[in-house]
């Protein structure tokens, strides 16, 4: 059944596509790819086929390809078009645009050229690893495709070692393996994580486990399909009296007694009694 196009105000939609089966598409997703005036999309071919698939004609309406490679002539067309009173899609490959995908710059333009800017929600990668790897989804850093560069790549590991937060990372099948090993070494062996593949299609698999568990169930594996890597958060460092000790002696030199129990118990994620009780027994002995 061919799905009737109705009238959409103007403006720039991005729409979400499935990540994998092609019901994963949400009613308004479809509302808006029949009706738009004008269809970008990432990759011409599979949102052509997304849309014979659930009975979409595009009829005379135009499909432009806009991906990361695109001249900026075609993004100040597209807000263009919009601008002129046109109802523009923007369609990723697959997921969320703007999600790993492109449509940042167009998002930018069209909202500095005062053009409304509208989300049509739904499939996304990141989302469903998150609901599937089973670590804490309370706070979550999406850290997207690590560098190419070795150096950089590390470097960014690096830094995100301390971040207290579930991390979220895409990668390719063909460098998952050295993904892992390398986070083993900058993030710690018994860090919990999870390797997503080929999620909501037919050979969906998620391997669960430490960092040290993953690299060695992934070393010299021919992996295929598209990967989400997502890492639970460091665990915290259980402080030592040592640790305790040394960081009243730096904090009383220049803080309160009160000050510096509340600044040590911060910094070292310790309870404030017993930075407290460790600080009178301090000034007890001296």
């Amino acid at each position: 059944m061919e799905i009737l196009r109705n009238p959409l105000p103007p403006g720039l939609y991005f729409v979400a596509t499935p990540i994998g089966a092609a019901r994963d598409i949400t009613l308004k997703a479809l509302d808006i790819l029949a009706s738009a005036d004008v269809l970008a999309a990432e990759d011409t071919r599979t949102a052509r086929h997304l849309m014979q698939i659930h009975g979409i004609a595009l009829g005379d309406r135009p499909l432009i390809a806009y991906h990361d490679h695109s001249a900026p002539s075609v993004r100040d067309g597209l807000v263009g078009m919009a601008a002129s009173g046109k109802s523009v899609a923007c369609v990723s490959e697959a997921g969320t645009p703007m999600v790993s995908d492109p449509g940042f710059p167009l998002a930018r333009a069209a909202i500095a050229a005062g053009v409304a800017v509208h989300a049509a929600p739904g499939p996304s990668a990141m989302l469903a690893a998150l609901v599937v790897a089973g670590l804490p989804s309370d706070r979550v850093l999406f850290a997207g495709f690590p560098p190419a560069q070795a150096g950089a790549r590390a470097r960014m590991l690096d830094d995100l070692a301390s971040v207290p937060a579930t991390l979220v990372f895409y990668e390719s099948p063909r460098r998952i393996s050295r993904l892992l090993e390398e986070m083993v070494v900058s993030l710690g062996p018994d860090r919990e994580a999870a390797v997503c593949r080929e999620l909501t299609k037919r050979f969906e698999e998620i391997s669960r486990g430490t960092l040290a568990d993953l690299a060695q169930a992934f070393a010299g594996r021919e992996v295929k399909g598209e990967i989400v890597l997502v890492v639970g958060r460091a665990l915290p460092r259980q402080a030592e009296a040592a640790d305790l000790e040394a960081a009243l002696d730096e904090a009383l030199a220049r803080l309160s007694v009160k000050d510096a129990v509340a600044e040590v118990s911060a910094s070292l994620d310790l309870p404030r009694r017993q930075v407290y009780r460790a600080a009178l027994d301090r000034e007890a002995k001296a």
